[in-house]
């Protein structure tokens, strides 16, 4: 029967919307009991589900820097610390050991079956703050041990009971421990809705049943990647691109890629890149790996004219190298906060450059290539307790063949939204004076770019200020005759009415009065116009 299942299309839907349902739900249940605005309005967070070898089935329709990297934190929490028995949940964010950056904490547990683990959980979701040297652990730091509090594989509950010594440990670190335990217990929440959730569809059809669907949608979405692959011409494409500088003087930092198709796999090669630096833009292999995902993903979407099952599944067709000790696979103790949201989309640029030589009508411009981080933090003169803002910022999507790039959105590696303004001043000592859309500010073509966004925040009292952001000096380029977009910038303009143009990597120190006004890149245009 299971045989006969595995080769029956309405079947194997079924079970590919049972299982995406689920960690949708996963994402749901954390957004709405979530304290930070972090999540429950940005939405950083992403929840997904792994067979009992911890192959990825499905993902919520969550962040792609996430969920191109959770496989490798679920692996690393079994490897680590094995077997979990029920009721056990595994905590990470160390980028050496499983996780991304530092503020991207992981909780992985395993629902159990007649005495085995039939499956994993996982949710990761971007804490405002987990330390270091800057309030929102995003600072201009040269080595990883000062952007916050860092935390291998281990257990944050064992048998279903808190695990008290490591939630005492972990709160101590962080500036707004009653945010960060409010979100922990939301990621909890998250793990509990999903399981249950599984145990009902568990009961419904059988584990057996269960099982033959996670191992069929796997085999289902190999044969796709394959398929999709094998539509892209026979070939070598190289591309380059750059990373502008790490904050400390050092750039323009390539990346530099070789693809190699050949039938139904793929070589994707980094050599040449370049070496880990100083600054906080160094990428872990995770993070390569997951952009890579990225962009596989949604070529070989294009080219067949439909989606992969949810979890992408495991792409053994294609092979990823990458240079030890280089900015796309650091090794500690490298800074890595940017790596992880600035980076990813250089990466992701690279690779939509090399596959633009292969698929020259199919791949669009490119979009703004940054995040736009911006951090806040200091003493909320309203509480007199300490307070950390986080948030990425929307910018230009590059138009493709099929039409205009959209404005003011969140682009690849990301799918967060915006804080609203009425959220942002309710909950952080900061007013919001301007947020508009930059028109012009994409790039011209038969297609035009999308335009970026400016958003102007007054500080309401002293606070650190940082900012990590690219595409400031270099633009994101059109395609095939399209203009390019126009480059962001970043401003404060003090009290007295003075303008200082900022670095685009900066930990400064803001006063009351204080304006920081983030302006995002538009996107390339594509077509001569």
């Amino acid at each position: 029967m299971e045989t006969l299942h595995t080769i029956d299309p309405v079947w194997l839907e079924i079970y590919r919307h049972l299982f995406t349902a689920l960690t949708e739900e996963m994402g749901a249940a954390l957004r709405r009991a979530a304290h930070s605005p972090n999540i429950t309005e940005r939405r950083d967070y992403s929840c997904a589900l792994f067979d009992a070898a911890g192959r990825p089935v499905a993902q919520g329709d969550h962040m792609p820097v996430h969920l191109g990297a959770m496989p490798l934190s679920v692996s690393v929490a079994l490897a680590h610390c094995a077997p979990l028995e029920p009721g056990d949940v595994i905590a990470l964010n160390d980028p050496f050991a499983g996780g991304t950056h530092l503020p991207d904490i992981t909780l992985v547990t395993a629902l159990h079956h007649e005495g085995a683990p039939i499956a994993h959980l996982a949710t990761r979701a971007h804490h405002a703050d987990v330390g270091g040297m800057a309030a929102g652990s995003m600072p201009l730091a040269r080595e990883i041990y000062q952007e916050g509090l860092r935390i291998p594989p281990l257990r944050l509950m064992r048998g279903g009971e808190r695990v008290e010594e490591v939630w005492s440990l972990l709160l101590a670190n962080v500036r707004t421990p009653a945010e960060r335990a409010g979100d922990l217990a939301a990621q909890l929440g998250s793990l509990h809705a999903g399981a249950v959730r599984l145990q009902e569809i568990i009961a419904r059809h059988g584990a057996g049943e269960v099982r033959a669907a996670m191992a069929a949608l796997l085999d289902y979405a190999e044969r796709l990647v394959r398929a999709g692959i094998a539509l892209i011409p026979d070939g070598e494409y190289s591309a380059e691109d750059v990373l502008e500088d790490d904050g400390f003087g050092n750039g323009p930092l390539p990346i530099r890629v070789r693809l190699s198709i050949a039938g139904e796999g793929a070589r994707v090669d980094f050599a040449g890149s370049a070496p880990q630096t100083e600054g906080g833009v160094n990428a872990v292999e995770a993070i390569t790996i997951a952009a890579t995902r990225y962009v596989i993903r949604c070529v070989v979407e294009a080219l067949l004219g439909q989606s992969l099952p949810a979890g992408g599944g495991e792409m053994r067709c294609v092979t990823i190298d990458v240079p030890r000790g280089s900015i796309v696979a650091a090794r500690p103790p490298a800074s890595v906060a940017g790596g992880n949201v600035e980076t990813s989309q250089r990466i992701t640029d690279v690779l939509l450059l090399a596959l633009a030589q292969a698929l020259p009508e199919l791949v669009p411009a490119q979009s703004q290539g940054t995040m736009n981080n911006v951090a806040i933090g200091g003493i909320d003169p309203r509480t007199n307790m300490p307070f950390a803002y986080y948030e990425t910022m929307a910018g230009g999507m590059g138009a493709g063949p099929q039409g205009a790039g959209l404005s003011a959105v969140h682009v690849h590696m990301t799918n967060s939204r915006n804080t609203p303004v009425e959220a942002l001043e309710h909950s952080y000592p900061l007013r919001v004076l301007r947020y508009e859309i930059r028109r012009g500010t994409g790039g011209a073509g038969l297609h035009a770019g999308g335009d970026g966004v400016r958003r102007d925040i007054e500080l309401l009292c002293d606070a650190d200020v940082s900012l990590l952001t690219e595409r400031r000096s270099t633009a994101p380029r059109g395609a095939r005759g399209g203009s390019d977009g126009e480059p962001g910038g970043n401003l404060r303009v003090t009290k007295d009415g003075t303008t200082e143009t900022l670095a685009a990597k900066c930990t400064i120190r803001g006063r009351a009065g204080d304006v920081f006004s983030v302006r995002s890149p538009g996107g390339g245009g594509w077509g001569s116009a």
